[in-house]
């Protein structure tokens, strides 16, 4: 069987590959397209929830699965939404229920939760409220063709090129998002969405008023390119959480220690504090695992778990593609040392095959493996 630390980089050495392989398996084909065809259909909390296969496919993608029969639960939350910080979601200590929440919002979005799309709807909305402040009757003819040829053409747009070529489109845009056409030239909000909302230091988020960052999320080429403009929580980024949650199970049926890997992976990048970790099982065990720490460690007091991890590993790291790779190498070999995939001689030849630079030492590796036995 192959060793931990070969299955995690077979999978991740060409992610989006591992990725297509499983959007190939005739199951996942199947319930996906039943997904897309399906989701776009649904009104309602009540339609979405009273659908098992709907409904178990978008549980799944939030790798929340085993609580598909909590339906009276889920209902609550999405009825409540995320909009107050005191909703049912809010005040989950598992996040993944936001999350869920964000991505089917009816609470907010209504009979449009699932095809809900910033660069669409929250567009239009924005311009009707911008036509009342300036005196205009939203519901006029003039506004209503305004919004015609807007949503007409705005799905047609695949970049911020396209966008800015287009005068009646870009100042439509500009307007909804309360832009001043003697401050915010093209060229000023062209840089704006280049520089898009991912990073903390792009323009848009270090601008003092929150339009801009409100632009750039709802024309957000720099994170989703050509789908910004179509792309919803709802159905895209549902099936892309779809094919990752299998691609992880899938893993974990021949080895819980790729599965562990693959999902912190995932989730390293959000990573803010080990707080958050210790929230969380899965991150909380690849960690202990990483600093050698026995199961009894979880009595601890929370606050000096944190201190000692802090001690020992930065929480940026995470965040560092170089550093999260190091990490996860050392888990993986970790892990193999304490859930060996094949017997002892060959893990033997396992351990010489690992260079010195991922972390751990091939004298360290024996030491341990001597010690095991």
């Amino acid at each position: 069987m192959i060793n931990t630390y070969t299955s995690y980089q077979l999978i991740t050495r060409d992610i989006d590959k591992s990725l297509s392989r499983v959007q190939k398996q005739p199951l996942v084909d199947r319930e996906t397209k039943y997904y897309l065809e399906n989701i776009t259909k649904v009104k309602s909390i009540d339609e979405f929830v009273d659908n098992p296969r709907l409904f178990k496919y978008a549980m799944k993608a939030f790798g929340l699965e085993d609580m598909s029969y909590a339906k009276a639960f889920m209902k609550k939350a999405l009825k409540e939404g995320i909009s107050d910080p005191d909703s049912f979601a809010n005040k989950l200590t598992d996040k993944r229920y936001a999350e869920f929440v964000s991505a089917f919002n009816f609470a907010d979005h209504g009979s449009e939760a699932t095809v809900y799309n910033k660069a669409q709807q929250l567009a239009v909305e924005n311009f009707r409220a911008q036509a009342v402040i300036r005196g205009i009757d939203p519901n006029s003819d003039e506004v209503k063709a305004a919004n015609q040829y807007y949503l007409t053409h705005i799905v047609d747009v695949k970049s911020i090129d396209d966008l800015m070529a287009d005068d009646q489109l870009f100042a439509y845009a500009a307007t909804a998002f309360g832009m001043d056409p003697e401050v915010d030239t093209k060229d000023f909000l062209r840089k704006i969405l280049e520089g898009g909302v991912r990073d903390p230091d792009s323009l848009a988020n270090k601008q003092s008023e929150p339009r801009y960052a409100a632009f750039a999320t709802a024309y957000n080429f720099e994170a989703f390119g050509e789908e910004a403009t179509t792309r919803n929580p709802a159905q895209l980024s549902v099936t892309e959480k779809f094919y990752r949650q299998t691609l992880e199970e899938d893993a974990g049926q021949q080895n819980e220690g790729v599965r562990l890997a693959l999902y912190f992976q995932r989730k390293a990048s959000g990573i803010t504090s080990f707080y958050q970790v210790l929230g969380d099982k899965a991150l909380a065990q690849v960690v202990r695992t990483v600093l050698g720490l026995p199961d009894s460690f979880v009595q601890t007091d929370i606050d000096k778990q944190v201190k000692y991890f802090e001690q020992k590993l930065k929480v940026e790291d995470f965040s560092d593609a170089k550093a999260l790779e190091k990490f996860l190498t050392r888990f993986t070999t970790m892990w193999e040392i304490e859930n060996p995939s094949s017997p002892a001689q060959a893990s033997l030849s396992i351990l010489f095959s690992q260079p010195p630079e991922y972390g751990v030492s091939t004298n360290l590796l024996l030491a341990i493996q001597k010690m095991r036995s």
